[in-house]
């Protein structure tokens, strides 16, 4: 659905949000739609380097959406709307931790096209555009992507579902990288607690993790349930899921995680 449409406008807690997604660069952002305190409307109007394009209706600029929707043309030129933090993951694994949550429904008017999309989630389109490379950093192999401060580093999907933990430092943050067991949420935290820097590794049952100093046992969403640390919250880093094309083209000092790098 969001694929299909692009945007979707709402309120959440009080507040006005943007949720943008482009399908060929495989990018989710959400955004305040304000321009310097105004709040502001946007239409599709194209894509740059394959990314969503808008344009604003009151000055007609045009704003990039993958790097902070940034205006590159127009009256509002090097305007960047504030981010709102997201996390992409399966609808099971979000309800489990708000279960009273607020559903979007499909408008039966588009039924047809929404249909389209069923296989963009599992990667099985087959056009140039949507596709899924099968391989690890090719144009369209799946990655998630971290950038902390001036440094951004990308780990490839394939890899990381085998791995499922990555304990990693960027940018000076040490980050804990997790990909859940239901293959399609990901999760990126900082994994300094009470000035610790701990690691983490699989515990038994592949459903927690836990950390290496205490034991302690973690869930996915960074809640530690029992153990020394009971009680205790991982730190959640703003990351994405996108297209290793997409990733560095707009992040071209971008460094790639391997599997044998420690």
């Amino acid at each position: 659905m969001i694929g299909y449409h692009h945007q979707v406008r709402d309120e959440v807690g009080g507040e006005k949000i943007m949720v943008t997604y482009c399908t060929v660069c495989r990018t989710g952002r959400v955004f305040k739609p304000e321009v310097d305190g105004v709040e502001e409307s946007f239409r599709l109007v194209g894509m740059d380097h394959y990314n969503a394009m808008f344009e604003d209706t009151r000055t007609g600029s045009w704003w990039r959406q993958v790097n902070g929707d940034e205006a590159i043309i127009g009256p509002l030129k090097g305007k960047i709307l504030q981010e709102v933090p997201s996390q992409q993951m399966s609808l099971g694994e979000w309800l489990g931790e708000h279960p009273s949550t607020k559903i979007l429904q499909p408008d039966t008017e588009f039924a047809d096209a929404y249909k389209n999309w069923e296989d963009y989630d599992e990667g099985k389109r087959e056009g140039r555009l949507e596709r899924k490379d099968s391989l690890s950093w090719k144009d369209k192999s799946w990655i998630v992507g971290v950038q902390i401060g001036m440094e951004s580093r990308a780990y490839d999907w394939i890899e990381l579902q085998q791995m499922r933990i990555v304990n990693d430092n960027v940018g000076g943050m040490p980050l804990l990288i997790l990909a859940s067991p239901d293959s399609i949420s990901f999760h990126v935290f900082n994994r300094v607690v009470n000035s610790d820097t701990l690691s983490f590794t699989m515990a038994l049952g592949l459903k927690d993790i836990a950390d290496s100093k205490t034991g302690s046992r973690w869930n996915v969403n960074g809640h530690c349930v029992s153990g020394a640390l009971q009680g205790s919250l991982l730190q959640p880093v703003q990351a994405y899921q996108e297209y290793w094309h997409s990733w560095k083209t707009f992040r071209p000092q971008t460094t790639q995680y391997k599997k044998e790098q420690k």
